[in-house]
């Protein structure tokens, strides 16, 4: 049977009490346009949130696009992190896209694999 690669709604970072969580206490790892802050979790599994500037995108079409093209990057790569699914603690990461610029699909793919692997280089020696 092939890998089914969806997001579903429980490998979303929904909560504002979750968010905030991650913000005030999480680890920040800055990776060319990405800004990852990622924190274990209560809560079995990779949970995911995505963010874009409305100060360097004014508008909304664009912050959206930006959100999608990130999901979409991570969707398709998130078996990297399959070790860490099973495990409690879990994982919690929000990316954000720094940048000024809209970006290159392939090259915000790029950014997301090196991302997803050096949180599995960090988190693997928990």
């Amino acid at each position: 049977m092939t890998n089914r690669y969806t997001l579903p709604a429980a490998q979303r970072l929904k909560s504002k009490k979750s968010i905030d969580a991650l913000f005030g206490t999480g680890q920040r790892t800055t990776l060319g346009c990405l800004r990852i802050f990622h924190a274990r979790s209560g809560e079995p599994g990779v949970r995911i949130g995505v963010g874009v500037s409305a100060k360097n995108f004014r508008r909304a079409v664009d912050r959206n696009r930006i959100k999608r093209q990130l999901r979409e990057c991570y969707r398709l790569q998130k078996d990297i992190l399959s070790v860490m699914a099973a495990k409690k603690p879990g994982l919690d990461i929000f990316f954000v896209y720094t940048d000024k610029e809209l970006p290159d699909y392939q090259h915000l793919f790029s950014q997301m694999q090196k991302g997803l692997t050096k949180l599995l280089a960090i988190h693997q020696a928990d």
